[in-house]
């Protein structure tokens, strides 16, 4: 598949924002915060301290599920816009590139977590902030990317 084609462009979108939805539903039912964004392995225990078993097992399975399609929903779309605009400049992918498994070794790391292995947030510890500095280049770049082929868009119409 070609991630540049408008298709493929617009469908990774839409599947991210059905995913992010899905997201904000399944913590608004069950009334908890994910630990998504969260590095420090002190605010990590505290956080999974205060949930309920029932909010870590849906937070858990939340994890093993939306958020392994989520990184290659968004990393379609990131990685699909830079290319689309940059097509010769192919190292703007490196950033959805780290960012990706990132993502996925911080989903297994959150499973674990939340299943009762607090060992596990020394990895977490790692790839979050790796995934966070990787995810936000990767949002620039795509950004910046928008801009370029809105300006082209806007230079071929005269």
């Amino acid at each position: 598949m070609d991630l540049t084609s408008n298709r493929a462009l617009w469908s990774s979108f839409a599947l991210t924002l059905v995913l992010t939805a899905a997201f904000g539903v399944v913590m608004a039912v069950w009334d908890f915060a994910i630990i998504d964004e969260m590095y420090r392995p002190d605010a990590i225990r505290a956080h999974v301290a205060e949930m309920s078993a029932e909010q870590r097992r849906v937070h858990a399975w939340m994890t093993g599920t939306l958020d392994v399609a989520y990184p290659f929903a968004y990393g379609a779309c990131l990685g699909g816009m830079a290319l689309r605009a940059f097509p010769d400049k192919r190292w703007l992918l490196l950033p959805i590139l780290v960012c990706i498994p990132a993502d996925l070794v911080e989903g297994l790391s959150q499973v674990m977590i939340l299943t009762g292995h607090d060992g596990w947030v020394a990895v977490k510890a790692v790839a979050t902030p790796v995934k966070l500095a990787a995810y936000i280049t990767a949002i620039g770049i795509a950004l910046a990317g928008l801009t370029v082929l809105l300006r082209r868009k806007k230079a071929r119409r005269g």
